[in-house]
């Protein structure tokens, strides 16, 4: 099961499957009259997508006969809680003003909807799968300076225009009628009478092009020319200056190379500085070497995920608005790679000479499991308070638990149990000395906190055009399509982790510190503190967000996200080093 290409295989399996659970009824073809189905999804603030509720906790018509669809396990995750909407889109036709329902509102009623107004909340439907929203209401500011003046505007008569070509729905959109709105000022009953038209439009686009309408607004021509240009601007740069620092690199350690081959043709007792002089001391194994081991398996099994998420992506798993395609993909595939962390950790504990593997194993599938488990709990609390959709299901939870027992941990286990009968030695070119050398008083910018500012500084400069792309994509609502440039941005932060770790080894050897294997870990991880630091000015500098609930589930889940990236550029920096200390030390004599 820890084959690569296997995993592979089940992956984009199971994700393809998982993906088009959900998309059942794109496939339908209809008749004239025929129902399509339209599902109600949820209501939020506009600029709080964590902070959604189901489309009923508001009072709209509610119809005769209420369904629930049912939804995959990516769905659920996503928040999304599709019911029949109140609407009737049979296929071509048409309809003007048709009455949905006459009622009257209570006083609670209209405090419900004012207050939502008051929030800019907007509504999302799914109409023969494709996506609509639109806003509830309007506040009408206009000429009136104090807030207590303010008339709130609930809109009655809702319009969907529908392209068709052929027996297909090709596309569909809804605009409110800004002249039937009803007043809800004032705290007192109001009749309300709610309306919808449709309107049927024929099309020459092709069913299977129908979903490009929205991989092009998020990546319309300007826009692209622009994110281009900075993402070239930003690697032309940093790879000027990794290729200015490789250089320099290399030309020092090839008068090293020089200078030590002199010194051993020298006579024998002249005493060895710089690199060479701590050879005996450099391949000493670290300290917590169980927890160095289980963050290496972690930081591994993080870095397949990623590499296996980009390809579903690149082979367009990931269209817009396939409903918690990603979500499933990433629980799917985390569980079956979590057999590789297992064999890396228990692997490389066993050739640092550990005893208690079962302990290391533990400590593997706890590592990154434990914070995001902690972390969802405190977060699905939350949500469950305020009655918000992205409160998990019981259902939903012993789903996950399930895998979790009987997927991640089995093979955990047996990526374990491989990795320990593995009896692989660890190659270290020197032998190590019975008793560490001391290491020599070093100045403060050498020591760890300001290696990992430099460290983390370098690769984040490569990506932080892209993130505000990826922020806006995942905490709002624009769509992000462009994958293959945040392939060529992702292999760019690797490159750049890999050398800038290397290149701080080098100089904390030279130093004559050879507690290399931490501080390169470290290092290399950097990169996801100054992702959560960006965080912060995201929050506060580039977004609307607020509220207990969006800002706990924002600063808590881009917490574990940022998490994962330290151990996974960690795991990478980490074995850049250890490739570049074993040749350094393989082609010096070192007895």
């Amino acid at each position: 099961m820890n084959d690569p290409s296997t995993l592979l295989i089940l992956a984009v399996f199971i994700a393809s499957a998982a993906t088009h659970v959900s998309s059942d009824a794109s496939n339908h073809r209809y008749k004239e009259a025929d129902p399509v189905p339209l599902y109600a999804n949820k209501v939020g603030p506009f600029h709080n997508p964590s902070e959604t509720y189901r489309y009923f906790d508001l009072p709209f018509c509610v119809p005769d006969h209420l369904k629930e669809k049912k939804e995959a396990l990516g769905e659920v995750l996503n928040g999304d809680r599709l019911v029949s909407a109140p609407y009737k889109l049979n296929f071509r036709e048409e309809k003007s003003s048709e009455v949905v329902c006459k009622r009257t509102l209570s006083k609670e009623e209209v405090a419900r909807f004012r207050s939502a107004i008051d929030k800019d909340y907007y509504f999302q439907m799914y109409y023969d799968d494709l996506p609509i929203w639109g806003f509830i209401g309007k506040v009408d500011k206009e000429g009136k300076a104090d807030p207590s003046e303010y008339k709130y505007l609930l809109y009655k008569h809702v319009q969907f225009d529908v392209l068709y070509n052929k027996d297909r729905v090709i596309e569909v959109s809804v605009r409110m009628d800004p002249h039937s709105l009803l007043d809800l000022t004032e705290d007192k009953e109001v009749d309300a009478e709610f309306l919808y038209t449709v309107k049927w439009k024929e099309t020459d686009t092709p069913f299977e092009k129908r979903m490009e309408k929205y991989s092009l607004s998020s990546s319309l021509p300007h826009h692209l020319e622009i994110h281009w240009f900075s993402i070239i601007n930003s690697c032309v740069t940093v790879l000027l200056l990794t290729g200015f620092l490789a250089t320099i690199l290399m030309r020092v350690l090839k008068n090293d190379f020089v200078k030590y081959a002199q010194d051993e043709e020298a006579a024998d007792d002249q005493e060895e500085s710089g690199w060479k002089y701590i050879h005996g001391d450099v391949f000493r194994y670290p300290e917590f070497k169980s927890l160095f081991a289980a963050a290496l398996g972690s930081g591994t099994q993080l870095f397949i995920l990623t590499i296996f998420i980009f390809i579903l992506a690149l082979v367009g798993v990931f269209y817009p608005y396939n409903r918690g395609a990603l979500f499933t993909a990433l629980v799917i595939i985390y569980a079956l790679t979590s057999g590789i962390a297992g064999y890396t950790s228990t692997s490389f504990y066993s050739q640092l000479e550990g005893e208690n593997w079962v302990r290391n194993l533990l400590l593997t599938g706890c590592l990154f499991c434990g914070p995001l488990f902690l972390t969802f709990c405190f977060l699905n609390t939350v949500a469950i308070v305020y009655s918000a959709t992205a409160a998990l299901p019981f259902g939903t939870i012993v789903v996950i638990v399930l895998i979790w027992t009987l997927v991640t941990s089995p093979l955990l286990v047996l990526g374990g149990i491989a990795g320990k009968n593995s009896k692989a030695e660890f190659q270290a070119p020197c032998r190590t000395t019975k008793y560490p050398r001391e290491i020599p008083q070093l100045p403060w910018y050498r020591s760890a906190l300001p290696q990992m500012a430099m460290a983390g500084f370098l690769p984040f400069s490569a990506i932080y055009i892209e993130l505000y792309y990826i922020f806006a994509s995942v905490w709002g609502h624009r769509i992000y399509t462009i994958y293959s440039i945040l392939f060529i941005v992702f292999i760019i932060l690797l490159i750049v982790t890999a050398f800038i770790t290397v290149a701080l080894t080098y100089f904390q050897l030279a130093a004559e510190d050879h507690e290399w294997w931490w501080r390169s870990f470290l290092c290399g991880g950097s990169t996801g503190l100054f992702i959560y630091a960006y965080c912060f000015y995201y929050y506060y500098a580039r977004s609307d967000m607020s509220g207990f609930m969006q800002t706990s589930f924002f600063f808590g889940y881009m917490a574990c996200i940022c998490y994962g990236f330290f151990l996974m550029l960690g795991t990478v920096g980490f074995r850049a080093a250890l490739f570049f200390v074993r040749h350094i030390y393989r082609s010096i004599k070192c007895e």
